[in-house]
């Protein structure tokens, strides 16, 4: 499904930032399954979320891996916590099939994608 056009300055209130995670855990108050995942953003400082990529990953796995996230969305509540980012990811064949979508090679905690 193609999404309506949009121009460059619309694309430039979008802030996508590359972070590492340096924790997560199984979200067990959530309603699909998911993990909560801290993660380090450099300046931008540690924030968390909910990420539903529990069919590709594991909270071992995810301990260092590098993502990219966008940061400027307003905060919301998913079950008991706040989720203060959301986790850009390809959707493989359906909601529960994410990809993450990370950087080929190591990156500075909160680089600006542009």
């Amino acid at each position: 499904m193609n999404k309506t056009l949009i121009n460059w300055e619309d694309f430039l209130k979008v802030d996508i930032r590359v972070g590492t995670i340096i924790k997560a855990e199984k979200f067990t108050l959530a309603k699909n399954p998911s993990f909560i995942i801290y993660v380090d953003f450099g300046e931008l400082g540690i924030k968390k979320s909910a990420a539903q990529i529990t069919k590709n990953y594991n909270t071992d796995y995810l301990i260092g891996q590098q993502i990219t996230a966008v940061i400027n969305f307003p905060k919301k509540q998913i079950a008991n916590i706040q989720s203060e980012f959301l986790t850009l990811g390809a959707i493989n064949n359906g909601l529960d099939d994410v990809i993450l979508i990370q950087p080929s090679s190591k990156t500075k905690n909160g680089s600006k994608i542009c």
